[in-house]
């Protein structure tokens, strides 16, 4: 591997149809500029996850940006991509810190890392087939878009009833009901930017519609920057040391078949847009993403994943080179290392996080549903459809089952379900001949899945 990068042309320009490749770049001002780009594609995604969570947003930026350094040195400087916050480990965060503190849930995310950069070592010298075998596109389609439909309540948020001077005070701390003018602006202004500009800033929609929410709740007196004034310019960010609770991990195993998901659609989209065979980097790149999870989970980061709006972003400008990451990456450790931009990012009120997490949790659903759709699923075929209809309603309604000590809830028990049920169904309908499955699979063409990330 070499982090050396050929100059692309004279530097300053890419020609009609053209592409610089992951091995050119631009000029250094240019390419700088690119990758800050780079940054503020992933920033509001990214930290809205910290947000949601009660993580530290510094600290998550620190171990994005080692993650995506590190993401880069082992796919050899050959797969461009930046590791953000993962959507996927939203629900499992929040239900473990509610149960038994921050800790556990940083375990869990270590543990979700380790058994993510296990199955890239297998893919790496296996070969990622059995992926296709064990996780058709109907199966990750139904365990991405329960996931996503699992998060509606929280976008509403809760509220705590109490009884002043003998009347009933509703009071509503969190989601959509915690500030309805502000999160109504900032949903507004999110879906209106998506349709009102062309190119990157209709790709940052999500950032500029949290950036006009912020600034009206400013005005509205819904932000308190007490902590601003008080945190330093310089300095680490805080870390967390994670403790393990086995009652816990059955909430983030799941996230290991969306994050497999993710990084094989990353690799198969870039592979497409640069024309080029990657499919022999699809084992490092889950290795990397497992490693960089795993860093996170250590330290008190959220876990990471590549990240689709970084894909818009050399979609738009039609460059691939990797230098530009590595100029994000550095971006994102300096921001990290300051305490007073992580208390700025904290004080983004709950409305602007209700109006934009309203559309979010609804687009993780979604795309779910595109998977299906890039998969090319037959809901003719009774299996498909059992296979998606059961395990959405139990990921909707939450359903629970203890067994002593552990305890599962609607994502674990939806993704065992879709898996038990495809396989199961799919075992039983071969053997009995009433299979609705195509004659030869291998006819149909496949359509490579984009990531299936948060935006």
């Amino acid at each position: 591997m070499s982090l050396g990068w050929t100059l692309h042309g004279d530097g300053k320009h890419v020609g009609p149809g053209d592409v610089v490749p992951p091995e050119e770049r631009l000029s250094w001002p240019r390419t700088v500029g690119i990758g800050m780009q780079h940054v503020v594609a992933m920033f509001g995604a990214t930290f809205l996850v910290p947000l949601l969570t009660g993580f530290s947003p510094a600290t998550t930026l620190f171990f994005s940006a080692i993650g995506t350094a590190l993401f880069l040195l082992i796919t050899r400087n050959r797969l461009p991509s930046y590791l953000g916050s993962s959507f996927a480990f939203i629900a499992p965060i929040i239900a473990a810190t509610a149960s038994h503190g921050q800790s556990v849930a940083v375990g869990g995310i270590l543990v979700t890392g380790l058994v993510l950069a296990v199955i890239g070592v297998v893919v790496h010298f296996a070969g990622a087939r059995w992926i296709d075998v064990a996780m058709p596109p109907v199966v990750t389609g139904t365990i991405v878009a329960l996931i996503g439909l699992n998060l509606a309540p929280v976008a509403w948020g809760s509220c705590d009833q109490s009884v002043v001077d003998g009347a009933i005070v509703q009071t509503c701390t969190n989601g959509f009901r915690a500030a309805p003018v502000t999160a109504t602006v900032t949903l507004a202004s999110i879906i209106l930017v998506t349709v009102l500009f062309k190119g990157i800033l209709g790709r940052l929609s999500i950032l500029v519609g949290v950036i006009i929410g912020y600034v009206v709740a400013t005005i509205r007196g819904e932000v308190d920057f007490t902590s601003v004034e008080a945190a330093g310019w310089v300095g680490l960010p805080e870390f967390v040391t994670p403790s393990f609770d086995v009652g816990v991990l059955g909430l983030f195993v799941p996230v290991v078949l969306v994050l497999v998901a993710e990084n094989v659609g990353h690799v198969k989209s870039v592979a497409a847009m640069t024309g080029r065979n990657l499919d022999h980097l699809t084992g490092r790149a889950l290795f990397s993403d497992g490693l960089a999870t795993t860093l996170a989970g250590v330290g008190g980061g959220s876990g990471t994943t590549t990240y689709a709006e970084n894909i818009g972003v050399m979609a738009a400008t039609r460059v691939y080179s990797t230098a530009a990451y590595w100029v994000a990456a550095a971006t994102a450790l300096l921001l990290s290392m300051s305490p007073k931009f992580g208390a700025l990012i904290a004080t983004i009120p709950a409305g602007v996080l209700g109006g934009a997490t309203t559309l979010l949790y609804g687009m993780i659903g979604i795309l779910g549903a595109r998977i299906w759709v890039q998969g090319r699923v037959n809901f003719g075929d009774p299996v498909n459809l059992t296979t998606a209809a059961v395990p959405l309603v139990i990921g909707i309604a939450n359903f629970m089952w203890v067994a002593g000590e552990l305890t599962f809830e609607g994502i674990a028990l939806g993704t065992a379900s879709a898996l038990v049920i495809y396989h199961g169904m799919r075992a039983i309908s071969r053997w009995r001949g009433t299979s609705a499955e195509p004659a030869s699979p291998a006819s149909v063409p496949s359509v490579p899945a984009g990531p299936a990330t948060q935006n």
